[in-house]
């Protein structure tokens, strides 16, 4: 086996590149090597492709959603083997630090964290799982890795999003930014059983897109409706009971805000590059909830067990699929949201 692999590396804001780099070693006793047979590109890797998270240095290896074959595993990880098929949480968790041990796996102290981010990502031949036993899920007989490469990063910020908006059975939900992980907010918010999902965005396709595939049930969109006119029309005049922030933009933002009832609950998962205002002279008296953060990707086994029983299906967000070796190309494709690209997929090079 070759001491060297393929990897598309960080090297400042404008500048990533496809590299041979030095594969990856176990370091500790519980990491894994995994390859890596399917990965994709995401927004925030877009975030950290012109410098909007400058906390990433140059020369990380950039991805942090993918599934994989496990190559090696360390002496201490006990519930994997060499040639298991694994779907791979995208936030690392040591299950032992103050906030591992509260349940609070995205503020793990150990310093690992989210691939491609301040660890080595996935978009590359091997992987360096830390872990393993906690962040690596074996993907059930039957499935292949699109059935639940979505699971380790974007189907879980959706479900996070969904579940701390605390929605109640006949709820009116209003998803704020149409791209995939709003759209997996939509998906995964009808498990609480509310009466409606409204998809917010300016591209009228996405929202035909969410409607087409039952994620949504209505699309607004603000350059032709008052959103948060329309929300209040559906709701007696109350508004939505949940809103849920997917963009991390200053419009879906204040929708967001403008858009949720009295007393009801903001849930805020898009990925924000810059600061933005909330009006507390006006909103303390609303008596209203906003949760934020990062996702905690704790629902992974849950989510794959839904997918195996068909409860949720998010491959149709899959629009182009192509080897690593194209990487480069996948993401102009992604940014530039060519032939209505939702998700590039990258595979391993045969």
């Amino acid at each position: 086996m070759a001491d060297t692999m393929k990897a598309f590396v960080y090297h400042g804001p404008e500048n990533m590149s496809l590299d041979q780099v030095p594969k990856p070693q176990i370091q500790l006793p519980t990491d894994a090597i995994v390859k890596v047979t399917t990965s994709t590109i995401c927004g925030t890797d877009k975030h950290i492709r012109h410098g909007g998270m400058p906390e990433v240095e140059p020369g990380r290896i950039i991805g942090h959603e993918f599934c994989g074959i496990v190559e090696e595993v360390g002496s201490g990880v006990s519930k994997f083997k060499k040639g298991d098929k694994v779907a791979v949480s995208c936030v690392t968790q040591c299950m032992q630090c103050f906030y591992c041990r509260r349940g609070l796996y995205s503020q793990c102290t150990t310093g690992s964290w989210i691939f491609g981010y301040m660890i080595d990502g996935c978009q590359a031949d091997y992987v360096r799982v830390p872990y393993a036993d906690s962040g690596l899920h074996l993907i059930p007989e039957g499935l292949v890795d699109e059935d639940v490469l979505f699971v380790g990063d974007i189907l879980s910020t959706g479900y996070f999003g969904a579940e701390r908006g605390e929605i109640q059975p006949g709820d009116t939900v209003a998803v704020f930014g149409s791209g995939p992980v709003g759209m997996c907010a939509m998906a995964t918010a009808r498990l609480w059983g509310p009466a409606r999902i409204v998809a917010v965005d300016i591209d009228e396709s996405r929202l035909e897109f969410v409607q087409k595939t039952g994620w949504a049930d209505y699309g607004l969109n603000p350059n032709k409706v008052d959103v948060v006119q329309a929300l209040k029309d559906m709701t007696d005049g109350r508004g939505a009971d949940v809103t849920i922030e997917a963009n991390g933009f200053e419009p879906t933002f204040k929708g967001a805000i403008d858009g949720v009832r009295p007393g009801g609950t903001i849930s805020l998962i898009g990925v924000f590059e810059s600061p933005q205002t909330i009006p507390m002279n006006t909103l303390w008296i609303k008596n209203i909830t906003i949760k934020m953060g990062l996702v905690n990707a704790n629902r992974i086994p849950e989510l794959i067990g839904l997918i195996q029983e068909g409860k949720l299906d998010m491959k149709p967000l899959i629009t182009h699929t192509l080897p690593l070796s194209q990487v480069a190309e996948g993401y102009d494709i992604f940014e530039e949201r060519r032939d209505g690209a939702l998700k590039v997929v990258l595979k391993a090079d045969a």
